[in-house]
């Protein structure tokens, strides 16, 4: 998409990665112990642990949006802490990098990719639901206890 590159995780993004979700996840729920520990600690978190954090940029307006992929088993990841600012909404930045997060599951060897939302969340499930993402009983039933605010879970189909 015209004006949006994808730029991989540097220690100078970390509060980039920390202030975009911090200002969604603020805007419609409420920060949990366990967003505090990631947005904080993303290095630690994510990236030691085999995962991954991607950033989309926007001409003219800088880093816009960011995703990670958590570790959460063998070959098995999180797509958590997508969020793009307001500032870019509508320049499909979302997708953009939803498309990139998937690609580089693909690389890490994910064979399980799933994720954790809220229904309030229209406009993500949406995108999630066009990108081909499924609505999924095991993985609520597994891991939505996780967060308070999660009624959603859904699963890429990989294979």
């Amino acid at each position: 998409m015209d004006g949006l590159t994808i730029h991989g995780y540097r220690d100078d993004l970390a509060q980039a990665f920390h202030d975009i979700n911090a200002q969604w996840i603020a805007a419609m729920y409420r920060l949990e112990p366990t967003d505090r520990d990631v947005l904080e600690n993303p290095r630690a978190r994510i990236i030691d642990r085999g995962g991954d954090i991607l950033f989309v940029e926007a001409a003219g307006l800088g880093i816009v949006g960011a995703c990670a992929l958590q570790k959460t088993g063998e070959g098995q990841f999180e797509l958590t802490k997508m969020g793009v600012l307001e500032s870019a909404r509508g320049r499909k930045a979302g997708e953009f990098l939803l498309h990139a997060v998937i690609a580089r599951a693909r690389a890490l060897g994910a064979e399980r990719l799933y994720l954790l939302s809220n229904s309030k969340s229209a406009a993500a499930i949406h995108l999630y639901e066009k990108l081909g993402f499924v609505h999924d009983t095991g993985i609520m039933d597994e891991f939505g206890a996780r967060y308070e605010r999660c009624n959603v879970a859904m699963l890429y189909p990989l294979d």
